[in-house]
């Protein structure tokens, strides 16, 4: 009696944590996720550091994102995959850890060769991170997925435009070594995490006791063929997504210095309001996709950038400031509507589809700032941001995407 009591009580106990949004988790994995970006951030911040020490091309600024991202992206949907059947709560230490090494591998590189192998460190890092961190995330969501996914990305947004202006005020006056002081961030978030990480392992032992609990709600009844269409739609929104995104990290401060004549710390500002833009962008695409349906978030924030990623190239550097505030913020609403649409196509798989997309979203980035930095060299930097400026147009093809969510929302 006592027995069938008990289980009685810990299934309800897990229906009611399943159905709570736990904000104080997705805060504090959001806040980890601000550290971890924040580290990546920093490392192309200092690109103009680094191209002036050991006289570099853009071509060879382009290798060091691609070799960065691309070790970033092949692992994560590998790791995502296993850890969808052997979650592993503590993975997410290990992850930083790698970044940690990575980071003060580069502080003390000394050639070409020995930055690329330390990217390549904070890159697996960066692909263990993603795929737990996002399952974290979708624990904690209390079914609220596209929101608890915004806060999440959120965090990575802001990092992602904090590392570049402590970057300027830490790194760039001061030489390559400094990016030293950026170990206490990763050593603050070893800690940080050892306590998400215990969260998460209590509740994966507690919805244990419930296995039912754990199944995904399927939305829709399409079949295998078109559900891998429409994952292949998605890929390709990505593509447009993060190679324009590409051009903008990797070399916008490249094209506000040559085309304005600002100083390295004056295009470090502007890359930050653009960043910080993107993180806004982000916060406010999750809620919207809960609301009014994904589908049409990623229709407008990709395809809605468009009139203004094509007017960038020829305005001057006040409405190049502003344009590219507006672009981070249209643009930046789509991935976290993307991912949640995603995990909805493929109901169970969350860090496989976060691993696969975080993983495409990074290897487009580094191939992009490959293949950017090459014709960068051939042509000029403002001509890549007049080809750029297209990229948007893609958006298109959110229209044969299926309607998931009408039945659900209805």
């Amino acid at each position: 009696m006592e027995k069938t009591s008990f289980t009685n009580t810990a299934v309800i106990d897990t229906k009611r944590i399943t159905q709570q949004t736990v904000f104080s988790i997705l805060f504090t994995i959001s806040f980890t996720h601000l550290l971890n970006d924040m580290l990546q951030a920093v490392i192309p911040a200092v690109y103009p550091v680094i191209k002036e020490k050991f006289s570099l091309t853009f071509a060879q600024i382009g290798l060091i994102t691609l070799t960065y991202q691309l070790t970033a992206s092949i692992l994560q949907p590998f790791i995502g995959f296993y850890t969808d059947k052997r979650p592993r709560p503590y993975s997410l230490v290990i992850a930083m850890g790698f970044t940690l090494c990575g980071l003060v591998a580069v502080s003390f590189a000394s050639s070409f060769l020995n930055i690329l192998l330390a990217v390549s460190l904070i890159g697996v890092g960066s692909s263990i991170f993603h795929p737990e961190s996002s399952r974290v995330a979708h624990l904690a969501s209390g079914g609220k997925k596209g929101l608890a996914q915004s806060i999440f990305q959120l965090g990575g947004n802001a990092g992602s435009a904090i590392g570049p202006l402590l970057a300027a005020i830490i790194v760039v006056p001061h030489g390559q070594f400094y990016l030293i002081w950026f170990s206490l961030a990763a050593i603050l978030g070893i800690v940080v995490l050892s306590r998400v990480a215990k969260w998460y392992q209590e509740q994966l032992a507690l919805k244990a006791l419930n296995k039912s609990i754990l199944k995904e709600e399927v939305h829709h009844n399409l079949s295998k063929n078109r559900v891998v269409l429409s994952l292949g739609i998605l890929m390709v929104l990505i593509f447009s997504k993060y190679f324009y995104m590409a051009s903008m990290t990797s070399y916008y401060t490249f094209y506000l210095m040559d085309k304005f004549n600002v100083s390295v710390q004056q295009s470090q500002v502007y890359l930050f309001a653009f960043l910080g833009a993107v993180a806004a962008g982000t916060l406010i695409g999750g809620p919207l996709g809960d609301r009014f349906g994904r589908k049409y978030i990623i229709w407008i924030s990709i395809l809605g950038a468009a009139p203004f990623t094509l007017l960038l190239p020829y305005v001057s550097l006040f409405w190049t400031g502003a344009l590219s505030v507006v672009i981070g913020l249209i643009i930046s609403s789509a991935f976290s509507a993307i991912l949640v649409y995603a995990t909805e196509l493929v109901p169970g798989k969350v860090g496989m589809i976060a691993g696969l997309f975080f993983g495409f979203a990074f290897g487009m980035g580094g191939l992009g700032s490959a293949v950017l930095g090459k014709l960068a060299d051939q042509t000029s930097i403002e001509y890549v941001f007049k080809i750029c400026a297209f990229l948007p147009l893609i958006g298109i093809f959110t229209g044969f995407l299926p309607n998931i969510e009408g039945s659900k929302k209805r």
